[in-house]
């Protein structure tokens, strides 16, 4: 089976593009400026010399505009291989200041273990969003349901710097779905979900719900895909953005 190109992929990076240089010059000194000012590999870089980061984000709930970023796990994707000296991620402590001051988990927390005293221990959002931004600086983020992390990675650079965050992304769920619809594109219920997808491909399992372990799952799910995708990593970049 082989990859297909997908014309809206190859617009909507250039889109970003062309927004990362324009926001470079309006975002402060640091991170965020260094990221937006550090061009990508281009569309027809083979994926075998790509440079990704797998990124996860746990966070209270869908919404960005009223829930809370609680950690932030990623892993280094360079070509072929996971670059596992690279990972790192941060606990992200709630605000002390503003309307979300003294916030938790809240009930989420039976989701993903983090509580209100783990997460009490943890960094400001602003250190955390700075280290993920280092790790991501001349990659491409590579996500499952990756609207989570660039919703709110982009929501914090916006309320930290009064800037915007386009990234050029890779959606592991989309790519499953087009390795796992049938002839008419129906997907089974839960197909999709990180841990199926990887079963698919009878990758091991993993505790869910931890952000640099499932950053680490999605990587290894990507490298899978690819495999079955087809040539070898000889296939250009842009085949498998989103």
């Amino acid at each position: 089976m082989g990859m297909k190109l997908v014309p809206s992929a190859l617009s909507a990076a250039a889109r970003a593009e062309r927004k990362r240089t324009r926001l470079a010059r309006q975002a402060p000194p640091g991170a965020l400026q260094d990221y937006l000012a550090t061009p990508l590999d281009g569309l027809r870089t083979p994926l075998s010399q790509a440079r990704l980061l797998a990124v996860d984000l746990e966070t209270t709930g869908l919404d960005p505009a009223r829930d809370l970023v609680l950690s932030i796990g990623f892993v280094p994707i360079d070509g072929l291989s996971i670059r596992l000296g690279g990972a790192g991620g941060s606990i992200v402590c709630p605000p002390s200041r503003g309307v979300d001051a003294g916030r938790g988990p809240g009930q989420s927390a039976a989701v993903h273990g983090l509580t209100d005293d783990v997460v009490a221990a943890g960094v400001p959002l602003r250190e955390a969003l700075e280290q993920v931004l280092v790790a991501l600086r001349g990659r491409v983020l590579v996500a499952h349901f990756v609207s989570i992390e660039r919703d709110f990675l982009a929501a914090a650079c916006r309320r930290l710097h009064g800037v915007d965050l386009p990234l050029t992304m890779i959606d592991t769920l989309e790519l499953q779905r087009l390795i796992v619809a049938g002839p008419e594109g129906h997907v089974r219920g839960g197909a999709l979900r990180l841990a199926a997808a990887r079963e698919h491909f009878g990758l091991p399992r993993y505790r869910a719900h931890d952000a640099v372990t499932d950053a680490l799952a999605c990587a290894e799910l990507y490298l899978a895909q690819v495999a079955h995708l087809g040539r070898r990593g000889e296939a250009p970049l842009s085949h498998v953005l989103e």
